[in-house]
């Protein structure tokens, strides 16, 4: 996971490999501080390569957290099998979404 700013009170966060039950912890704390000191966060999938219940329950807390903090959370290049949980679940309209990924 990378985190590097893209402007003045926005970053982008990108997450590479599989968010699961190993990395959820990490990218839950990386997302927390990034929404709680920038106004913009952008989560960038596109080198997402699985996601399971606990990764999708960082992402949501993240959604949480900038709602709370007033900022605001974006998911981006979003690949097809996270498009698909998120369908799934119900939880898709916790996000913003912006460039899906059209593998």
């Amino acid at each position: 996971m990378v985190v590097h700013p893209t402007g003045p009170g926005s970053c982008r966060v990108t997450v590479v490999g599989d968010l699961d039950v190993v990395s959820a912890p990490d990218v839950r704390e990386a997302l927390k501080a990034a929404v709680s000191a920038h106004d913009r966060v952008e989560v960038d999938c596109g080198r997402l390569t699985f996601c399971d219940c606990t990764g999708l329950s960082a992402l949501l807390a993240a959604a949480r957290a900038a709602k709370a903090a007033g900022s605001e959370l974006r998911l981006c290049v979003v690949p097809h099998a996270l498009a698909r949980l998120l369908r799934l679940t119900h939880a898709g309209s916790a996000f913003t979404i912006d460039q899906p990924d059209v593998r």
